[in-house]
């Protein structure tokens, strides 16, 4: 991995970002899906923008994720050197210990770059 360090590697995963608030869910059994086709990052490695359409799905238990506080949370990432699969996992972790969901899935669809296009998914429960 030329030129590439652990650094590189772990960039972004503890920085801070906005709180995402919740609230009271008053229903069981749906699932809420979330697009967001307007996140951006950026590389660690080279600062070059990275872009993507984010999708947040959960199943609620007893709170959902407040909407206005999960935006100022994913524009938070736009500064952010951090890598495609790092970003996406770790918007799982952090929606998952916002609001304890019964299950989430968290697809991130980055747009193309160099002629290839990458979609990272990561679910919880994690197996």
């Amino acid at each position: 991995m030329s030129g590439y360090t652990d650094e590189h590697a772990r960039a972004g995963i503890q920085s801070p970002l906005p709180a995402l608030e919740i609230w009271e869910n008053q229903y069981p059994g749906y699932e809420i899906v979330i697009v967001y086709p307007e996140y951006t990052s950026v590389c660690p490695k080279t600062g070059l923008p990275d872009c993507a359409t984010v999708t947040i799905k959960y199943v609620p238990d007893k709170t959902c994720v407040e909407l206005k506080s999960l935006k100022m949370y994913l524009l938070a990432y736009r500064n952010l050197g951090i890598f495609y699969e790092n970003a996406i996992n770790r918007i799982l972790d952090d929606v998952v210990a916002a609001c304890h969901p019964l299950t989430a899935t968290v697809i991130g669809e980055f747009t193309a770059r160099g002629g290839m296009r990458s979609t990272i998914t990561a679910k919880w429960p994690r197996k």
